[in-house]
């Protein structure tokens, strides 16, 4: 599961102030009207603004002072060195991701960092590669340009994501008796990573091409990527930063990652009395689901980033989050120790299933088997013989929030971005109708995605459209057959590889998963096009298929694949889309490249999946796993499925964790006092706008998984970044602040690869440090060590 996500690994790039502002200025700043220069350039060269005394309050001040709207379009991307380095990093990120999803922490690549590392790596070619003869030429046949860049980082961004599939397949071989099929399970990972891409591609006129979808994420990529391709009298110094930067994190993470691991998680509280169980729940958080983390220091970027760089993540965001992290604190501490649904009697934390017969000093897991038939369906009967498993107290929070979540999330999108989300379905009008009936409405794919004139002009025209992709109707655009053309394949093959893998999950089951992912993405796309942040998806999917398939956990996990999974890879896409855009890509190059990286990425993805399963299976089954290897993901995974294959017994009204599902309620009703205290009662107080309850409401349950030490340094930076230096600092924000996080993510992330590879086992063998004070194995912060 990509918690948090794929969730919090698309974080919000938004401002403090956007959901508050009206649409006219947004539009304003995107056209290159800027209150303090009206009459100037939309681009300001960063070191222009060291006179300015005025903060860099949102978004578009960034789009403003930054990113010009302008397009050469005599660059070329279609060079042997944009393959080159496109697949090179497309190999590098598909493997790196899935290593790091089998992380006590699952640790996300940094598309910054790959913007920046395909920067070097083009340069060096374009400067090393001899330019004499056809062979030169072909090789090096003009300088590296934004174009290749931005092709080769689209290819590396499309393979650096880890498959949902991997998880279920995981689950399969662990847990279910293994891989039915090789060949089957290689198909499910391609078809379930481009169902999502064949999906948006098809939405692109309401996700991707008005100017109110941002696609925030994006903004500090594409202010790289400008600053990065002027002329190298403005860059060297920034550049020598970054790799002076690089460098030293690099040698610096491998203190915190394996020879001085207590940096990791530093607890004043655990080493003053490390005998303290509650100080352990509270304030431990440097193993796998010891604790909360609560006031610990972190020196390990690794951790500290590994959700996003608090560098990136805007004020809004970050204040709403804390909220809802010192909230969650709270009540995850509450429902423990008052003992709610016996949580005493269970792990502070673990995402397993126990068996009612444990107890505060022994923790008995509850036996899959004994309810399994032979196919791998529930047997209810059996069921009410071992009786009704049990989940963790914490865990029973994450769920009761994230549903919540999902569900405020759509009434706060319909409160303030009616106009926004509505485009999706604006089209269907009594003409539209009828012209579905005409035959020659289904020859689209005879289009080739050639433009009149005329259809150039009124693009040109509309003032809703983004201004980058005005400058694009000149590019022939992908023709929406190219995108149906995916989604289908993807169906026909998903439906054959499901039954050679006895996924149990029928036909018609996957057909309501494919209608399920069009509806989610036209709120969910608009929701992160507009905020960056959006809701984990996952349990919501889980909970669906259990009351659609009772008893057949196998089918849960696979249904969630294509829905949750595609959901997820569809917003990627037109993230990417939009980072095409803004970079001035035709949208054929975007395509092709787009899908290049995602063959390779789940191909990769397979690959990893099966290495990492055959040799550290003992710690993917246990509950704590180790501070290098942890099966937290694909246990979630298949403790979901299992609940919810015997959903009535457990969440319905009336069950043991009835508020699972009443929580949907609470969360449709939660927005609503802010609502009406900002349109009714405090019109002129931006407060209530500023407080997002969808955002609120998952931190609330985020603290239940993982290692949590590093939050009180994520909080710290991401407050010095986004709040001192954005408001007090604005040039060195520009000029410095997505540099240095992107050489940081950057020199991390390379780390990790060789380090999982030389001494973690990802490639068989672990060499573990030798113990010492500063090295101590399962217990690295000292405090009181619960075993589960």
């Amino acid at each position: 599961m990509e918690d948090g996500n794929n969730m919090a690994h698309n974080n919000s790039e938004i401002d403090d102030k956007t959901l508050s502002w009206p649409p006219e200025k947004v539009a304003a700043d995107f056209n290159g009207i800027d209150e303090k220069h009206p009459d100037g350039p939309a681009s300001v060269d960063p070191e222009s603004l060291e006179g300015e005394t005025g903060p860099l309050e949102t978004a578009e001040d960034i789009v403003t002072h930054v990113i010009a709207v302008d397009d050469d379009p005599s660059l070329s991307p279609w060079t042997f060195r944009m393959f080159f380095v496109g697949v090179g990093l497309s190999v590098f990120g598909g493997v790196l991701q899935e290593i790091m999803y089998f992380k006590p922490q699952v640790v996300y690549v940094s598309v910054m960092f790959l913007t920046v590392l395909a920067q070097a790596l083009g340069t060096a070619l374009s400067q090393l590669i001899p330019r004499k003869g056809a062979i030169g030429r072909f090789l090096n046949p003009f300088p590296w340009n934004r174009k290749e860049h931005t092709a080769a980082v689209l290819m590396a961004s499309a393979a650096s994501v880890s498959a949902l599939s991997t998880e279920a397949l995981s689950v399969q071989e662990l847990w279910y008796g293994g891989y039915p099929s090789t060949a089957a399970g290689v198909f499910i990972t391609l078809s379930s990573q481009l169902i999502g891409y064949g999906a948006a591609g098809m939405m692109r006129s309401v996700l991707l091409y008005p100017t109110k979808m941002l696609y925030p994420a994006n903004l500090p990529i594409t202010t790289v990527m400008e600053t990065l391709h002027k002329p190298k009298a403005e860059t060297a110094k920034r550049f020598k930063v970054f790799w002076i930067i690089f460098v030293a994190i690099f040698c610096w993470e491998w203190f915190p990652e394996y020879i001085f691991p207590i940096l990791s998680a530093v607890s004043i509280f655990c080493l003053a009395d490390q005998n303290n169980a509650v100080f352990t729940n509270l304030f431990g958080g440097s193993q796998g689901n010891e604790g909360m983390g609560f006031l610990n220091i972190c020196f390990d970027w690794n951790y500290i980033a590994g959700f996003g760089s608090p560098l990136w993540m805007p004020l809004q965001t970050l204040t709403n989050s804390f909220i809802g992290y010192l909230g969650g604190i709270i009540l995850s501490m509450g429902l423990y120790y008052s003992n709610i649904w016996r949580g005493m009697d269970f792990p502070f934390m673990s995402q397993l299933l126990y068996d009612g017969s444990s107890n505060s000093t022994n923790y008995v897991v509850y036996n899959e088997t004994l309810i399994m038939n032979s196919d791998f369906t529930i047997d209810t009967d059996a069921v009410d013989k071992v009786g009704v498993p049990y989940l963790t107290a914490t865990y029973v929070n994450y769920l009761i929030t994230t549903n919540a979540s999902l569900t405020a999330t759509l009434v706060h999108m319909l409160l303030w971005n009616y106009d926004d989300v509505s485009k999706a379905w604006s089209w269907i009008t009594l003409d539209k109708l009828k012209s579905l009936l005409k035959p020659s409405t289904y020859f689209f794919w005879k289009s080739t995605g050639a433009r009149t004139e005329a259809e150039k002009e009124a693009i040109r025209q509309d003032p809703t459209i983004d201004p980058h992709y005005r400058l694009m109707v000149d590019y022939d655009e992908v023709p929406s057959s190219w995108y149906f053309v995916v989604f289908v394949i993807s169906i026909i093959v998903g439906i054959v590889c499901l039954y050679v893998m006895k996924s149990t999950l029928p036909w018609w089951g996957f057909i309501i998963g494919t209608l399920l992912l069009i509806v989610l993405i036209i709120f969910f796309g608009a929701q992160s096009a507009i905020t960056g942040f959006t809701v984990n998806m996952q349990p919501v999917m889980q909970m669906l298929a259990g009351y659609m398939f009772p008893g057949k956990p196998l089918a849960n996990m696979y249904f969630t694949t294509y829905t949750y999974n595609g959901l997820s890879q569809g917003i990627l896409l037109l993230r990417d889309l939009k980072l095409a855009q803004q970079n001035k890509l035709s949208p054929r190059a975007t395509f092709t490249t787009q899908m290049i990286g995602c063959v390779i990425g789940a191909l990769l993805n397979y690959v990893m999946m099966i290495s990492i399963v055959k040799n550290q299976a003992p710690l993917l089954k246990s509950a704590e796993g180790s501070n290098v290897w942890s099966g937290a993901q694909v246990q979630q995974f298949n403790t979901l499925a299992i609940a919810w294959a015997i959903a009535p017994k457990m969440f319905s009204i009336g069950a043991r964790y009835q508020w699972v599902t009443a929580a949907y309620l609470v969360g449709f009703l939660a927005p609503l006092p802010f609502y009406i205290m900002h349109r009714f009662v405090f019109p002129r107080q931006r407060i209530w706008s500023y407080l997002n309850t969808s955002i609120i409401l998952w931190y609330l349950g985020e603290l239940f998984v993982g290692l949590n030490a590093s939050i009180t340094s994520y909080y710290i930076l991401g407050a010095f970044g986004q709040f001192y230096l954005r408001r007090y600092r604005p040039q060195w924000f520009v000029k410095w602040n997505y540099l240095v996080s992107a050489a940081l993510d950057g020199g991390t992330q390379v780390m990790i690869f060789i380090a999982t590879f030389a001494v973690f086992g990802g490639s068989g063998k672990a060499v573990p440090f030798p113990e010492w004070a500063g090295n101590h194995p399962n217990n690295l912060d000292y405090c009181k060590y619960n075993s589960s």
